[in-house]
């Protein structure tokens, strides 16, 4: 049996005016479409142009097929092929690698929008409060944020001035702490088998002093820009997801396919309703204590007591530690007092502290977050080495959210099977 070969010559590919009509039946000697609509021929005509959308002519596909036919039978796609599959897979590996490239570059900025989220979530209990009362959103997320800035405003306020009469003091007593120095026996003794004072006042009346002050005062000055930086793009930040938080939700609900949409709903406003709830007691903790300690503070004459006050407020909020960095900061001033203050002020953190943990953390944490101790302190260490006081501080809500999933969603899964 023979294959039937391609036809070939000049007409090959322009059939004649004859074979047209001889050989389509639904065309009319004038080379159009019979005019019989319900016609077999008419119709029969339609469909076989209507089939080809590129709108090529029936008889070409014929003979296309035919040369198909005569030529051997087309190859298995290159979909499956060693080359195609290993482009491929470079192309993932490029693309995951730029993904992390872009995301390891941007992640100082992502980490000021994700505390500027929990901010905005842990302040939106306290507009709803207001709006409870009859406040319209607006001017609740105004009175609030008001508050907020007010804290920061009175913060840079007691704590900057201090610091900047103290180091100028420092720097004006210097030349007399050194006489002390000279004057103490022990001091002179080593100070004539190694000339230490010597070396210590050439050191300061060369230029190396001077160079490495500047320095420092160049890399504290960027510090504090940079911070004052941060700062500010958190506020403006937590105020316009504050503003937008309802938005943002339903946003992200409507992602959800409409079967799911209830049920992540549900849950989605629960992990809210926790987060918001521990970020809103944790500052209401740290507000107690920074109160109680200003008190204290004053009733003993120790200096500088609001500045004091609010560094024990803002360590308060970083977990496990950061109640013993306060008090430690507070018992060394009282220190520099005298040693009766030191020991009061020492005495007075050791009592607040059993208070804060056992009296008022219990009270003010009871409707937010229940997460049980050990999984508190894992968190709050792993959250710390990832992203140091930031990630302590965000460590726990995550913690809180991940648990509320496990016990609604992954363990009656588990229980059905």
């Amino acid at each position: 049996m023979t294959r039937p070969h391609p036809p070939t010559g000049p007409g090959a590919d322009h059939p004649s005016p004859a074979d047209s009509q001889a050989g389509d039946p639904g065309t009319a000697p004038g080379g159009a479409l019979s005019a019989a609509p319900g016609g077999v021929a008419g119709g029969e005509a339609y469909r076989s142009l209507a089939d080809d959308v590129r709108g090529e002519p029936a008889a070409s596909r014929a003979r296309r097929g035919e040369a198909e036919t005569y030529f051997g039978r087309p190859g298995r796609a290159l979909t499956g092929h060693p080359f195609a599959f290993g482009f491929t897979a470079a192309l993932g590996v490029l693309s995951a690698w730029l993904l992390v490239q872009a995301l390891a570059a941007s992640a100082s900025v992502l980490i000021l929008i994700v505390v500027s989220l929990f901010l905005a979530i842990g302040l939106n209990p306290a507009v709803r409060r207001l709006e409870e009362r009859g406040l319209s959103r607006q001017w609740a997320i105004t009175a609030v944020f008001t508050g907020v800035i007010v804290f920061f405003v009175g913060f840079g306020v007691a704590v900057v001035p201090p610091l900047a009469t103290q180091t100028g003091d420092f720097v004006t007593q210097l030349p007399t702490y050194i006489g002390e120095l000279r004057n103490h026996p022990q001091v002179r003794a080593l100070d004539q088998q190694y000339q230490l004072l010597d070396r210590l006042q050439q050191y300061l009346l060369s230029g190396d002093l001077g160079r490495q002050i500047f320095g420092g005062l160049l890399g504290a000055a960027g510090v504090v820009v940079s911070a004052v930086f941060s700062a500010l793009t958190v506020l403006i930040l937590t105020l316009y997801l504050l503003a937008s938080l309802r938005s943002i939700t339903s946003l992200g609900y409507r992602l959800v396919p409409a079967s799911r949409r209830e049920r992540v709903r549900l849950l989605g406003d629960e992990v809210i309703k926790r987060i918001g709830g521990y970020v809103a007691g944790n500052l209401l903790i740290s507000l107690i204590a920074g109160v109680t300690t200003f008190v204290f503070l004053s009733i003993a004459r120790v200096p500088y007591a609001l500045a004091l006050s609010l560094i024990v407020a803002i360590t308060d909020l970083i977990p496990l530690v950061g109640a013993t960095i306060g008090a430690a900061i507070g018992t060394l001033v009282g220190l520099f007092v005298s040693l009766p203050t030191g020991i009061a002020c020492l005495i007075f953190f050791i009592v607040y502290q059993q208070i804060e943990n056992y009296l008022i953390a219990p009270r003010v944490m009871m409707s937010s977050v229940d997460v049980p101790a050990a999984v508190t302190i894992i968190a709050a260490l792993i959250g710390g080495a990832l992203l140091g006081v930031v990630g302590a501080l965000l460590a726990i809500p995550i913690a809180a959210a991940i648990q509320l999933v496990l016990h609604e969603v992954t363990l009656p899964r588990q229980d059905r099977h």
